[in-house]
């Protein structure tokens, strides 16, 4: 797939080095492509909107992928 602006996403949030809080998908929307695997976001988090610049692709904390098709 190809990013473009308005799509949605998951951005992954990052643990805690403690362990107290895991990681975990975040519903975000597209505000920018720079590349196939580089984007900006619009992360829609439980407590709020959170804005994050240069955003890479993998499913690791702070990185952003599509959403499981179902």
């Amino acid at each position: 797939m190809q990013p473009t602006v308005g799509r949605m996403v998951h951005y992954f949030s990052y643990d805690t080095p403690g362990g107290e809080y895991k990681s975990e998908p975040r519903a975000a929307v597209i505000t920018q492509v720079y590349n196939a695997t580089c984007v900006d976001l619009c992360v829609l988090n439980p407590t709020g909107l959170f804005f994050n610049q240069n955003v890479v692709q993998g499913q690791d904390g702070g990185k952003w992928d599509w959403p499981a098709r179902v």
